[in-house]
Order: structure tokens, then C-alpha cells, then sequence
């Protein structure tokens, strides 16, 4: 079976080293790719002389995580690859990462994408334990700040993967598409695995595939950034993936949702990110609705499916929404469970 790993690398000079080393020790073998989206910090140099052996995509601007990854995916497929292993740049995994995402997968055919157990870069702390979606809309990484104790110690089911460190087969990609370009950045992950559900396979995680994250090392260079990426992505991760049968469910929970992050980061002088985000969503719109006819044309799982592996509530990090359905519990008088 021919597995490939790859990186996607923007401006990642300084934590890239330890990333690279950490691949070329798995106790597996697999071949690597470092895709670099135009990196300006010496990242390219550094590369070709210090790791000669590693192939590297060069892209002459920067694609995003979602661009990035197609590129090297699409190298990897070309190549002849069965299974691909995405890992961030800023990512140390331990020497056994690889073999137990590759074992899992191997045991488990109705599993077309198996996730990992993300740690913060000192082991702390959980970052991802799979990512989940909620009746509202919204996305979330499963044990997020966590003590990294706190259990998720059993292999199980997930709604979707962290694009951080994950395997995919091959087979799924070719059916469902790669990961989509307009997304960039953020929630592209769980766009892809929601499309692989809805195709009828599963997202496994594997706890004994351990990777250590430096959380937002990328993100964060960049102004506003978040901001606009969720403005832009979330309505276009529910209009192309839930089931007509359970958008009236999660269509007014979204909204309301969606209307206070727009207050909220007006409220923080992000006006533009958040407003740019919005036009570009809408602008995209249509485009959104043709991808979703080919998704729900191609849907091989019933709606309640969908539903029985979403979560029935609000993100735990969702502070201002949670206030505000206590406040309209308690003024009509519905217990809180």
C-alpha cells in the first residue's frame, strides 16, 4: 500500500524542522511532501538544503491550508497513492502516528478517513479529539482545553477529522472531491469529512495516534484572520451539507447564531473582516447551492442518520449563545437540564 504524508507549509521555517524530523522517524514508511504556498521566510531555502530527500510543491502565492493540500494531493494521487496523512506544519507527531492511523484504517475499510489525538505542543492540553457538529450549525473540536487526561482514550466513530493530522484514503477522495479551494482556511476539515459521511463512510479516531500542536502558530500571523474565515465558511459548510429534510432544525438556530458573531466581532472593531466575510459567503452563494445539489444527489445516508451522529446542543467555547438560551429558558420557564 502506498502511503504518502504531506505538509502544507506557509512561512513555517522555524517549526517545520522538528515536523520533518518527526515524519522521517515513523516506524512506517512512507514518502513525504512538503507543499510550500509561497513562503517568503527563507522556508524554500531551507528545504532544499537541509532536506534534499523531501519533495517539495512549490506554489507561487499562498492558497490556503484547503489550496495547499489539494496541490499536494493531487501529486500524491498522480503518484499512485492509496492512503495520504495530512500534518500541520507546526505538528510534532510521536514515532508511531503513522502506523496507527495506517493500522486502523486497514482493519476498518468502512472507515475512509481515521483522525488523531492532537495534544498542544506540551502535551497539556487537548486541541482535537475529532471534530463534531452541532444542531446549530457549528462546528467544534471534540475536547478542546481539556485536561489532556481527561479520558478519549477509545477508538470510536466521529462526526469529522482535524485537517491538522489525519489519513485519508485515496478511494474517498477520488468519490467525493478533494477539499474545497473557497474555504481557504478553516472548517474545510469538517466540509470534507461531512461530504465522506454523506457518501456512507465513516470518520474513525485513534487515540494512539498522538500529535503535539503549536494551536493558531499559523493563523495568528495574520490580522483579522479568523474572523473573516468563519464569516466566510460556516454558511457554506451548512448550505452544502445538511439534508433539506433537517434544515429546519438547524437553519434557525444557525442564523440566530451567525447574526451575534457578526455582532460580536463588530463589537471587537472587526467590522470589515466580519462584513467582507458575509459579502464573499453571499457573493458565493450560488456556486455553494450547485455543489450542494451534486452532494445530496450523490447521498447514500438517510437524514436521521446525519442527525443521530450530530451533537444536540451549543459548542462548549459558545459563551454568549449559551447565556442567551438560559436567559430564554428561565423567562418561559423551561427547566435547564
Amino acid at each position: 500500500m502506498k502511503l504518502t504524508t504531506i505538509v502544507p507549509n506557509w512561512n513555517g521555517a522555524n517549526s517545520l524542522p522538528a515536523c520533518l524530523e518527526s515524519l522521517s522517524n515513523q516506524t512506517v514508511s512512507a514518502s513525504i511532501t512538503v507543499v510550500d504556498n509561497g513562503s517568503t521566510d527563507g522556508s524554500l531555502d531551507m528545504l532544499k538544503s537541509k532536506y534534499p530527500q523531501i519533495e517539495v510543491v512549490e506554489l507561487r502565492k499562498n492558497r490556503g491550508f484547503a489550496g495547499g493540500t489539494n496541490a499536494g494531493l493531487k501529486r500524491a494521487i498522480v503518484q499512485g497513492a492509496q492512503y495520504v496523512a495530512l500534518l500541520n506544519n507546526d505538528a510534532v507527531a510521536n514515532k508511531n502516528w503513522l502506523e496507527e492511523l495506517f493500522g486502523y484504517a486497514k482493519k476498518h475499510p468502512e472507515a475512509g478517513i481515521v483522525t488523531s489525538k492532537i495534544l498542544n505542543a506540551d502535551g497539556a492540553q487537548v486541541d482535537s479529539t475529532g471534530e463534531m457538529y452541532t444542531t446549530w450549525g457549528l462546528p467544534y473540536p471534540r475536547g478542546r482545553r481539556e485536561s489532556a487526561s481527561a479520558g478519549y482514550s477509545q477508538s470510536e466513530s466521529v462526526f469529522g477529522a482535524s485537517g491538522a493530522a489525519s489519513l485519508y484514503r485515496v478511494k474517498v477522495l477520488k468519490e467525493i472531491g478533494l477539499f474545497d479551494n473557497d474555504f481557504f482556511a478553516y472548517y474545510e476539515d469538517v466540509d470534507i469529512s461531512f461530504r465522506a459521511q454523506l457518501a456512507g463512510w465513516k470518520v474513525a479516531y485513534q487515540p494512539k495516534a498522538i500529535v503535539y500542536h503549536q494551536i493558531g502558530a499559523t493563523s495568528s500571523k495574520v490580522k483579522d484572520f479568523t474572523t473573516y474565515q468563519t464569516m466566510k465558511n460556516l454558511p457554506w459548510l451548512m448550505w452544502k451539507n445538511i439534508p433539506a429534510g433537517l434544515l429546519p432544525m438547524v437553519l434557525p438556530r444557525f442564523t440566530l447564531a451567525y447574526f451575534i458573531f457578526y455582532l460580536s466581532a463588530t463589537g471587537r472593531g472587526q467590522f470589515w473582516p466580519a462584513t467582507k466575510g458575509l459579502l464573499v459567503s453571499l457573493l458565493k452563494w450560488p456556486k455553494k447551492m450547485f455543489q450542494r445539489y451534486k452532494i445530496q444527489k450523490n447521498r447514500k445516508v438517510s437524514p436521521s442518520y446525519i442527525r443521530s451522529i450530530m451533537i444536540y446542543d451549543l459548542p462548549p467555547n459558545a459563551h454568549k449563545l449559551r447565556s442567551l438560551r438560559s436567559r430564554w429558558w428561565k423567562l418561559i420557564g423551561k427547566a435547564q437540564a
